[in-house]
């Protein structure tokens, strides 16, 4: 297995969206290029786990700057392909994410998940995730 950060001009990058779309739907192709476009100047990185030429799973991510905790690793997206779950893909993401932050002085990783999503809230937990707060929002339509 290979865990790579995959770049704006990545090859792999389609191969990555493959995987991203099962937890994203809503995304296409070009939708994904301008929000990794735009995101990209404020610290948006992908991150995927690699078999060969298949990405696995993959982990959007960035890291930001916090009153509540200084500095922390945000996990924006956390998938894993369907048919390779359960087979330590997720993990080996989460410990090189856990890797980076530790690298960069961040006192903190995170991540939000749907309230609906009970299979990944219990890798979460597995790996030794906390539940600390409720997330709220107000969609805003232009």
């Amino acid at each position: 297995m290979e865990i790579a950060e995959v770049g704006l001009d990545d090859t792999r990058l389609s191969e990555l969206l493959r995987v991203l779309v099962q937890l994203r739907p809503h995304l296409d192709e070009d939708t994904f290029r301008q929000i990794y476009q735009a995101g990209h100047a404020e610290g948006l990185r992908f991150t995927g786990a690699f078999e060969d030429s298949s990405c696995l799973a993959v982990a959007g991510w960035r890291i930001v700057n916090t009153t509540l905790a200084t500095r922390k690793l945000t996990i924006d997206d956390l998938v894993t392909d369907a048919a390779a779950r359960s087979k330590g893909y997720g993990h080996a993401l989460m410990t090189y994410l856990i890797r980076i932050a530790m690298e960069a002085g961040c006192t903190m990783l995170d991540l939000d998940s749907g309230v609906q999503r009970f299979e990944a809230h219990r890798f979460y937990l597995r790996e030794r995730m906390n539940i600390a707060a409720h997330h709220f929002d107000l969609p805003l339509r232009a």
